[in-house]
């Protein structure tokens, strides 16, 4: 997600370091180019004019806080401005007072939007509620039957009718349904069109209207750029769309429209789909994008999977030693051996401070099992003493680990540059964490 805007933003404010009072000229070079950045990912132009100005009054001559450096000034800068943007925190599911609560879906035709509500519905199960889908796509045939198949996957009943049942008729008869059989939530696919017109509007403000859901989720493909924040003007200006979800942000797109939706219509992102799969749907948090687009990784977001692959097992120790970048290579190897049951390694490699925002993606494209064994074979070739204090290995004793693992001294050296980066920038976190009154607390996002 938003991974070369990470690569380009995390080297512009790489190259403030060793600076110590920024002046007006270093700032007016680094958001030319964060500007420029911004751009090419597809972010709103007035958005991005309207971020530059904000970081800029708050930059220009500010003094270096405490023990930061300058770059941190305009690094913490730069995270606060794009909290901003996107939302201090993630939005709960509002699910009412009385159940069934109902979660109308809407968005274009090609939008992801049937499988988006399935993966919701299969997200809700996990949450230990009891959905429902009811097919209210009535102009695709092909959508009703799609529905049920992905019903049939996730585990939840799906109300459906093709005898011409009117969309307004079946919302009706569906919510009828959920309360007999005491589902708790009502999911409601919609009908799309190639665009936004008269018709789509009408029957989708018909079924509003009658249901009274508590949530409207807007689905739109990242794909499409800047024309995904006119989709979600255009919605929100006919029903009152309580929440944006991004679908197709595991593909080849530049993401940008994920940060100008909220600014550009009010409208949080809720939630982001990250494959195909009925599972790969992520809760939105927009602290955790805003930190890994400055290239602080999303260490929240590599406990959180490695509590998912070892549930019952107190994961406590990762969180203080990623937090406060007191972690070693002891640690590293034991991440390693984790990260066989989190899921794919290229994507957990991204969310690691130092390492996500350097690696081309071509490299990440490249990583495997051979890769990952490398990394392994050289970190055991370390002593016990060495593996708790790296600052120990000078040139001898990396020909020796060189030697040992079957690698080359480059390569050692290219290990040990990653993991000082990486536990540097995590220390800059925790010290941010710490200035913004949030370090020990990470959880709360």
């Amino acid at each position: 997600m938003l991974d070369n805007l990470t690569r380009r933003i995390a080297g512009i404010l790489g190259g403030l370091r060793n600076k110590g009072r920024l002046s007006e000229q270093d700032v007016a070079d680094v958001l030319r180019e964060i500007r420029v950045a911004l751009l090419e990912a597809d972010v709103n132009f007035k958005v991005a004019k309207e971020f530059i100005a904000s970081v800029k009054e708050k930059a220009v001559g500010e003094e270096v806080f405490g023990s930061l450096t300058a770059d941190q000034t305009i690094v913490k800068i730069v995270r606060d401005e794009l909290v901003s943007i996107l939302g201090e925190e993630s939005a709960k599911i509002n699910f009412g007072s009385s159940p069934p609560a109902v979660i109308l879906m809407c968005g274009l035709q090609g939008s992801g939007k049937t499988t988006t509500t399935a993966k919701l519905a299969k997200h809700l199960l996990a949450e230990g509620k009891k959905p429902m889908l009811a097919a209210c796509d009535i102009q695709r045939p092909a959508a009703i039957k799609q529905l049920q198949v992905l019903g049939e996957s996730v585990g939840v009943p799906v109300f459906a009718k093709t005898d011409g049942t009117s969309p307004v008729q079946i919302a009706k008869e569906a919510l009828e349904r959920a309360k007999y059989l005491m589902n708790d939530v009502l999911i409601i696919d919609t009908a799309g069109r190639l665009q936004v017109d008269e018709d789509l509007m009408e029957e989708l403000r018909k079924i509003w209207e009658f249901t009274k859901p508590t949530e409207v989720f807007l689905v739109l493909d990242a794909t499409t750029g800047q024309e995904a924040v006119s989709v979600a003007k255009a919605f929100h200006e006919r029903v009152a769309v309580t929440g944006a979800i991004f679908t197709k942000l595991d593909g080849d797109t530049r993401g940008g429209a994920i940060l100008s939706v909220r600014a550009a219509t009010g409208v949080p992102v809720r939630f982001t789909g990250v494959g195909e799969q009925v599972d790969a749907l992520e809760p939105f948090y927009p602290v955790r994008l805003a930190e890994r687009i400055i290239g602080m990784g999303d260490v929240m977001g590599i406990i959180e999977k490695a509590e998912a692959a070892f549930a019952g097992h107190d994961l406590s120790f990762m969180e203080n030693k990623l937090g406060k970048g007191q972690f070693d290579f002891h640690d590293m190897l034991q991440m390693f051996e984790m990260m066989k049951k989190m899921g794919p390694m290229k994507n957990i490699l991204k969310m690691i401070p130092g390492i996500g925002s350097q690696i081309p993606e071509e490299a990440f494209d490249k990583v495997n099992d051979s890769d990952t064994n490398r990394i392994k074979a050289i970190i055991q070739s370390m002593t016990t003493k060495e593996r708790s204090n790296p600052d120990i290995i000078n040139g001898s004793r990396r020909k020796r680990i060189a030697r040992g693992s079957g690698t080359s001294v480059e390569e050692v050296n290219a290990l040990l540059k990653q993991f000082y980066e990486g536990r540097r920038q995590m220390k800059q976190m925790g010290q941010m964490q710490k200035r913004l009154g949030k370090f020990g607390g990470m959880r709360r996002r």
